[in-house]
């Protein structure tokens, strides 16, 4: 319980933000991810107020606040721009040494497709 006292400081005394306990949130405030599932967006707003979670030997993770009444609607995906992440994804899932679309993200791990990374385990063959 001595945890959540430490996280518990609503008027910003002492982070200097609002703080709240990790669930513990007021009503009208959302994290990025809670306004992007609303379909809306932080829209310049500052920091409205926080979240700690405390977490064992670690410092702990923090969730920033911002107020739903000052969120503002997601921009559409203009034509524009969804030609733009289209070619941005071919590029991805384009090998750089066999040239060919592999269907999936090129792991950065490898640098190249599955089979041009591993070609004795495995037949190179494309539909």
């Amino acid at each position: 319980m001595a945890a959540l006292a430490k996280c518990f400081d609503p008027t910003g005394a002492r982070h200097g933000i609002p703080t709240y306990p990790w669930r513990y949130a007021p009503d009208g405030l959302a994290t990025r991810r809670q306004l992007r599932a609303r379909g809306l967006r932080p829209g310049g707003q500052p920091v409205a107020a926080q979240v700690l979670r405390p977490r064992f030997r670690r410092g702990p993770l923090v969730a920033y606040l911002y107020r739903l009444d000052k969120a503002k609607p997601v921009r559409p995906m203009t034509p524009a721009k969804r030609r733009a992440l289209e070619c941005a994804m071919r590029a991805r899932r384009t090998c750089p040494q066999c040239r060919r679309d592999a269907g999936y993200v090129i792991p950065t791990s490898l640098g190249v497709c599955v089979p041009c990374a591993y070609p004795d385990d495995q037949e190179h063959e494309w539909k």
